[in-house]
């Protein structure tokens, strides 16, 4: 694993109105066998409560509006960050037009398992407990990639996510499980309540009424990070 110091991300905290100005920002680079994953990492100011990765999901990247938008809201609630590209730039041109490895469900896991074992050698980050934030199929690999990790996740969020593609592996997750689903994204709710019926683990379905699936009627997004982060706060 490669580590480059990246420089100091600023961003406010929307309760106390202070800016956080001495943010670790960090540019990631996560081997995965003789392939490279570009991400990064953001600790808050002070002790971090523990560190979410994230697992985006079909056909997007690191830099998705919405969990970057997620991500903020996590760390102004004093939690380490890591995004980062599940593919890299030469798989995610060719997944665009074949669409099959944003549903390699154990790939997407496995690149998971190298950013949790990069984070546990990563100097900043290496003392945090580690959670998995999943959107769509991420989610699904977020929780393959728990099952496999076992007590060294602290806890997972889906959102609007695929927890059924996780097939065998959800009854061996042990990391307290949130899935959050659209009001409105009938059919990923019912997938969803299949898969929950699957897991073993502590677990809640939370429904966010009036969402579709890519949560982007107001107020909606903004919900899922409310109960994203008081479940991982809760469980860290």
């Amino acid at each position: 694993m490669i580590f480059k110091k990246f420089g100091v991300l600023e961003f406010m905290n929307a309760e106390t109105g202070v800016s956080n100005s001495n943010a670790h920002h960090e540019k990631i680079t996560i081997s995965a066998g003789s392939l490279s994953l570009d991400g990064e990492l953001v600790i808050p100011p002070l002790a971090a409560a523990g560190l979410i990765i994230f697992a985006h999901g079909s056909g997007s990247s690191r830099f998705s509006q919405r969990n970057q938008h997620v991500a903020q809201m996590l760390q102004e609630a004093g939690l380490a960050t890591l995004l980062f590209n599940l593919l890299t730039e030469d798989e995610e041109i060719l997944d665009a037009t074949t669409r099959h490895l944003r549903f390699d469900i154990n790939l997407l896991a496995d690149r998971l398992r190298q950013a949790s074992k990069a984070m546990s050698q990563n100097e900043q980050a290496r003392n945090l407990k580690v959670a998995f934030f999943g959107a769509s199929t991420g989610g699904a690999a977020a929780l393959v990639a728990a099952a496999a990790l076992g007590a060294r996740v602290a806890a997972v969020v889906s959102r609007g996510g695929r927890p059924d593609l996780a097939g065998t592996a959800l009854s061996s997750v042990l990391a307290p499980t949130l899935l959050i689903v659209g009001g409105r994204d009938e059919a990923v709710m019912d997938l969803n309540r299949e898969a929950y019926q699957k897991l073993r683990c502590e677990k809640q379905l939370k429904i966010i009424p009036g969402a579709t699936h890519l949560f982007e009627e107001p107020g909606t997004l903004d919900q899922v990070a409310r109960e994203s982060t008081e479940w991982f706060v809760s469980h860290f």
